[in-house]
């Protein structure tokens, strides 16, 4: 019956009740997995991938989610195949867990902060191995060893918000590894992470898979991510099945249109080779970016001299400050007009404070800001407010950024009425054309933050930064969390209002390749320093520094013939930056490898 695949979902329908009546997740899909076989279930928000993997859990049911047609055949251990759809919750919680493992999108929410990360791992063998307690833990720690986290038998007993991001994610794959499943579903589960721990996370799944046997259903709207795990790709889009097919069928000769728009829409590391300036991506079915490459000029904007910020961090009876984290430590570097500077690094190498030092939301301990012939640094807080006139910020997360009681057009609006620059008719018609800028509907001027797509708050944000004509943005990871092709829509009208407008960009990311197709210079960050900058066809070209190399060693690449494995990833554990207070690090000296490009060559610590 299920010609020895390990799950078939056949015909699956799957609707969610709302006050508006029912709204279909998912119509007619149907696809399998066997044994020892990655699947990526690949498409973007609301296209129906997680609730396929929900549905084959039986967990959609709690999120208001109902089966109402289909069936979800599973090859159990020892009882031979069962229709999922129609057993009881009771006979599910056994398989969940016992023969089929999870790995959710988010660890912080998969994870119970109130238990030690050992208790969270015995549980599960206790309950379906029917462990003691002292060959659970032993168990836990052969997990930990597994998965490779330095120091297993200290993080048994230490609890989840005490772990890195990545770690977490090791832990959250242990826990869904624990029983050894014999399906294994993975729900976007490197999607906030970096792009190193990204490579290892993977590298060490497939591992996992290859030595147990376990098969893997790989949900993720990353194309990068499939190439290189995939054996098998089912493309979703909109509550349908679009297509199917092996993965180098998929990429090298995708048959469905919403496949090529996905794969047009991916950024390549080396995409860019032999250019020197950004320009815009090529998106299937869409000719309106005709924009050319984007020079800008070599006359600076924002000069930053040695910059330094540090938190303090306060312990003991008194709260007394007993460190510093060195957040930013002594970085230099010049934005020209109508050009972009990338800062690159992985989460905590201080990229995004260094974009709030710039515009003075987090205040830097010293350091030299001049921005278009002014000290940032010395201006008093209504000169400040002034000069923020000319420096806009776009942040990571719109929803939080964005009033959820405000309409849109008041929200594009605000910086306009804050400075008196506009008002009445003209302020209608100039919010009316922003929008137009932005290319969102009018009709959504009277709509709330939350009738939105994350990809159309992040217009509405940008739109909002645009409001005042700026000459620097600040644009802090502004495109992580968006879909491929919305991502790839967002970049393109960046570089159009960069070259209609002379806009200058500082473009904070962790993404290689976005960082390659948008910057016209590049800054490598790592523990709070500057270790690589110059053009960014050189940093990209010819890495110098062994961390810049590393960083893109690991960038997964859409090309399932050039995949990764764990042998090409060599990764140091990076170093904690708080150290006491009066410790004062050494100055950042710098060799000058190729005109404009310069490496650090001392306190690199890599």
């Amino acid at each position: 019956m299920l010609d020895k695949a390990i799950a078939s979902i056949e015909n699956l329908r799957v609707e969610f009740e709302t006050k508006d009546g029912p709204v279909l997740g998912v119509e007619d899909v149907s696809f399998k997995v066997n044994p020892g076989e990655t699947v990526c279930i690949v498409g973007e928000s609301g296209s129906g991938k997680s609730v396929s993997s929900l549905s084959l859990m039986r967990l959609v049911e709690f999120g208001g989610g109902k089966i109402r047609g289909g069936r979800l055949l599973f090859d159990r251990r020892n009882g031979g195949a069962a229709d999922l759809a129609d057993i009881k919750q009771d006979l599910m919680r056994t398989i969940r867990g016992n023969e089929m493992g999870m790995i959710f999108q988010e660890p912080m929410t998969a994870l119970n902060p109130v238990y030690t990360v050992g208790r969270q791992l015995t549980e599960g063998l206790r309950l379906h191995k029917k462990l003691s307690k002292v060959k659970a833990k032993m168990r836990a720690l052969e997990l930990l060893k597994q998965v490779r986290i330095p120091e297993p038998e200290r993080r048994l007993y230490q609890y989840p918000h005490e772990l890195s991001g990545g770690m977490r994610q090791r832990v959250v794959i242990a826990m869904a590894m624990a029983c050894e499943p014999r399906l294994l579903i993975a729900d976007e589960p490197t999607t906030a992470l970096d792009v190193t721990i990204q490579a290892e996370i993977l590298a060490l799944m497939d591992r996992l898979k290859r030595e147990t046997g376990t098969a893997v259903m790989f949900i993720t709207h990353d194309m990068a991510v499939v190439a290189q795990m995939a054996d098998r790709v089912v493309v979703m889009f909109r509550g349908n099945k679009v297509e199917e097919g092996t993965v180098e069928d998929i990429f090298e000769s995708p048959r469905h249109d919403y496949t090529k728009s996905l794969l047009a829409a991916v950024p390549k590391l080396g995409d860019m080779r032999g250019t020197d300036v950004p320009s815009p991506m090529k998106l299937f079915g869409d000719d309106s970016h005709t924009t050319a490459s984007i020079l800008g000029t070599d006359e600076p904007l924002l000069e930053v001299r040695n910059l330094t910020t540090r938190f303090p961090v306060q312990g003991g009876f008194l709260r007394r400050t007993v460190a510093k984290v060195h957040a930013v430590e002594d970085v230099s570097f010049t934005v020209n007009k109508g050009q972009t500077l990338s800062l690159v690094g992985e989460s905590g190498c201080g990229k995004s404070t260094a974009g709030r030092s710039i515009l003075r939301l987090v205040e830097p301990e010293s350091g030299h800001v001049e921005f278009d012939c002014c000290d940032v640094m010395s201006l008093k807080s209504k000169e400040m407010h002034r000069v923020r006139q000319d420096m806009q910020m776009i942040f990571q997360d719109p929803f939080a950024s964005l009033n959820p009681q405000m309409k849109l057009s008041d929200q594009v609006a605000e910086p306009m009425r804050n400075y008196g620059t506009h008002a009445g008719d003209e302020m209608r018609d100039r919010v009316a054309m922003l929008f137009d800028r932005v290319e969102l509907p009018r009709a959504f001027m009277n709509r709330y933050p939350h009738e939105l797509s994350g990809g159309q708050r992040q217009r509405i944000a940008i739109a909002r930064a645009l409001a005042l004509n700026p000459k620097l943005i600040v644009a802090d990871e502004a495109v992580s969390a968006l879909d491929v092709s919305v991502q790839a829509q967002v970049l393109n009208l960046l570089m159009e209002l960069q070259a209609d407008f002379g806009i200058s960009y500082v473009f904070i990311s962790h993404d290689m390749a976005v960082v390659e197709r948008v910057s016209h210079f590049v800054g490598v960050m790592y523990l709070g320093r500057i270790v690589e900058l110059g053009p960014r066809r050189s940093v990209f070209e010819n890495p110098q520094h062994p961390y810049t190399q590393a960083l893109m060693k690991a960038v997964p690449i859409a090309d399932p013939t050039r995949r990764k494995t764990e042998k090409d990833l060599n990764f140091k554990p990076i170093p904690s930056p708080i150290h006491p207070i009066g410790y004062e690090p050494g100055p950042s000296e710098y060799e000058e490898v190729g005109p404009g490009h310069k490496v650090l060559i001392s306190n690199s610590g890599y």
